[in-house]
C-alpha cells in the first residue's frame, strides 16, 4: 500500500492541478481553411485598417448559395435577420484613426463591424455596425448599425481567395474594395486631410517639435501650400521667426503676406529673406522664380548669389541657365564659361557643357 505523507499529497495535488490546467489550454496553430489577414492604408496622415478572414471559392457557388442573397435568419446567436460578415469567422473589423466620411456618412474614429449585402439583381449594400467584437453575423442586431448605404458591385476577374485592397487613392480618399469570386464591393472612404493635419500640428507643437523653429515653419508651410487657416499659419511663422529669422521662416511669412493680399509687405520681407539666404536657399528660390516665369527677378537673385559666393561654379552655372531661359544668349554663354573655368563638380560641368552645345558655343 502506498502511503502518502501530507507533503507528498500536497505535491501530488499540485501536479494534478497543473496537468488539468495544461489540458484545458490549446497551443496556437495555423487557422484553416480561412486564414486571418490585415490590410492597412494611409490616407493623408490617417490610417484605415481592416482585419478579416479569407475564405476560398474551392469550386463552390458563392453568391446566392455560400453567401445568401439579402438578409438571412441566423439559426443561433441573436436569431436576427443578418447581412454577410464580409469574410469568415469573427466579424470583419474596420479601424479608423481619425473621423472619416464613408459612402457619404460621417463616421467617428474607432472600430466597427463591417458587413455587406448582395441581392439577386447584383445591387449591394455596406453596413457599419457599432459591434466590432461579435462573432460574424450571429449576434448582429440592426439597432447597433451606424449606417447602411447602397453600393454598386462590380464584375472582376476570378479571385479564388477573398481579398481586401485599396484603390483609386487621392490626397483625401480611397476605395476599400472586397474582391471575391467574380465580384467587387467598393466602399469610398474620405478624410478631411487638411483639417486633420492642422489639428494634429497643434498637438505636436505642444511637445518636443514645438521647441524648434522647424516645427512651426513646417506647419505654416503646410497651411500656405494647401491654402488653409492662414491666421493660424501666421501665428506659427511669427513664433518660428522669433526663434530663427532665416530664409525659410522669412520667406514663408512673405508667402503668407502675398496670399492674404499684402504684396508690398511680401516684397519687402522677401528681400529681407534673400539678404540672409544661403547659397542653396538663393539657388532654389531663383529656380522657383524661373518656373514662375519671373525671369528678371530670378536673374537678380542669381546675380546676388554669384556676388555672395564668387568661388562657387554652381552659382554661375545657375545664372547662365537663367539667362538662357530668358533668351539672353550672350550672357548665358559668358556665365557657363565662367563656371567651367572654375573646375566645377561633374554634375555642374555636365550642365554647363550641355547648355553651351545647345547655344552653339562648343
Amino acid at each position: 500500500m502506498l502511503i502518502l505523507t501530507a507533503g507528498r499529497r500536497l505535491a501530488t495535488l499540485s501536479l494534478l492541478s497543473l496537468v488539468l490546467t495544461t489540458h484545458a489550454q490549446n497551443i496556437t496553430t495555423p487557422r484553416t481553411p480561412s486564414p486571418a489577414a490585415t490590410i492597412s492604408q494611409t490616407i493623408g496622415i490617417s490610417t484605415v485598417t481592416v482585419n478579416y478572414s479569407r475564405p476560398s471559392v474551392k469550386g463552390r457557388k458563392v453568391w446566392g448559395a455560400l453567401v445568401p442573397y439579402g438578409y438571412n435568419k441566423q439559426g443561433f446567436g441573436a436569431g436576427n435577420d443578418a447581412p454577410w460578415r464580409a469574410g469568415a469567422n469573427e466579424n470583419t473589423v474596420i479601424r479608423l484613426s481619425h473621423p472619416a466620411t464613408i459612402e457619404g456618412h460621417a463616421v467617428p474614429a474607432g472600430e466597427y463591424g463591417l458587413f455587406f449585402v448582395i441581392n439577386e439583381d447584383n445591387t449591394g449594400e455596406v453596413i457599419l455596425s457599432k459591434d466590432s467584437r461579435s462573432w460574424g453575423s450571429f449576434w448582429y442586431t440592426a439597432d447597433h448599425d451606424l449606417f447602411r448605404a447602397k453600393i454598386a458591385t462590380r464584375e472582376i476577374p476570378p479571385t479564388e481567395m477573398l481579398t481586401y485592397d485599396f484603390q483609386n487613392l487621392t490626397k483625401t480618399s480611397a476605395e476599400l474594395a472586397l474582391n471575391w469570386e467574380k465580384k467587387q464591393f467598393p466602399v469610398k472612404i474620405e478624410f478631411d486631410v487638411d483639417n486633420i493635419v492642422m489639428a494634429n500640428a497643434i498637438e505636436e507643437l505642444k511637445g518636443p517639435v514645438g521647441f524648434n523653429w522647424q516645427g512651426y515653419a513646417s506647419a505654416a508651410n503646410y497651411a500656405l501650400a494647401n491654402k488653409v487657416n492662414y491666421d493660424q499659419a501666421m501665428r506659427w511663422i511669427d513664433r518660428a521667426i522669433l526663434i530663427s529669422p532665416n530664409f525659410n521662416t522669412l520667406s514663408t511669412k512673405a508667402g503668407l503676406l502675398k496670399a492674404t493680399g499684402d504684396p508690398t509687405r511680401f516684397d519687402s520681407l522677401m528681400r529681407e529673406a534673400v539678404a540672409v539666404g544661403t547659397e542653396n536657399d538663393l539657388n532654389q528660390y531663383g529656380y522657383q522664380l524661373l518656373n514662375d516665369k519671373e525671369y528678371d527677378r530670378a536673374i537678380e537673385v542669381f546675380v546676388l548669389n554669384t556676388q555672395k559666393h564668387p568661388k562657387s561654379p554652381n552659382t554661375f552655372d545657375s545664372l547662365g541657365e537663367a539667362y538662357a531661359t530668358k533668351g539672353d544668349k550672350k550672357n548665358a554663354i559668358l556665365n557657363f564659361k565662367k563656371s567651367l573655368s572654375m573646375n566645377p563638380p561633374q554634375a555642374t560641368k555636365d550642365n554647363s557643357e550641355k547648355f553651351l552645345k545647345q547655344l552653339g558655343a562648343m
